[in-house]
């Protein structure tokens, strides 16, 4: 597959893959669908554009700091993670933009249903991605998380990747 060869359902599709992966906790197969040069956050709420020098994210990961966490997660010790919470992610409203270029850009609307002792919480938000192509497919160069929530209540904390 090359740039000039991709349409916007190969990358649906492959938004569709990263969330299956994340539902059936496969992180590390998550994890490696970033470039070494990843970046993957969630800014605090209500300032996506915050400077992260100067505010504090939920989430600011490069590459080697997204495999850590990943791995961390599917750990035992990772307590309040295990046993897994079961999630169902949807994405939707998708908007692809330079299929033509070096960087594909993505828009999309998210809805993440999490369970767990019998509480269902809910994260809504939109994701910000760049995506390249490397090695004959996609990988994400960057992921931004916004979420539209006014605050973690009920929730109190992001235990899982979004």
């Amino acid at each position: 597959m090359t740039v000039t060869t991709v349409i916007r359902q190969d990358v649906v599709d492959f938004l569709y893959r990263e969330a299956k992966l994340l539902d059936e906790w496969q992180l590390n197969e998550w994890a490696a669908l970033f470039t070494d040069d990843a970046i993957y956050t969630v800014p605090p709420l209500g300032d996506p554009n915050a400077d992260a020098t100067k505010s504090l994210y939920f989430v600011h990961d490069n590459r080697s700091r997204l495999q850590e966490r990943a791995e961390r997660l599917l750990k035992k010790e990772a307590h309040v993670e295990y046993p897994h919470s079961t999630t169902t992610r949807n994405v939707h409203n998708i908007i692809v933009s330079n299929l033509d270029s070096d960087v594909i850009t993505v828009e999309c609307n998210f809805t993440t249903h999490r369970t767990k002792r019998e509480v269902v919480d809910t994260f809504i938000g939109r994701n910000e991605y760049e995506i390249v192509l490397e090695n004959n497919g996609f990988a994400i160069k960057s992921k931004k998380v916004i979420l539209n929530l006014d605050s973690l209540r009920p929730h109190g904390k992001i235990s899982l990747i979004l």
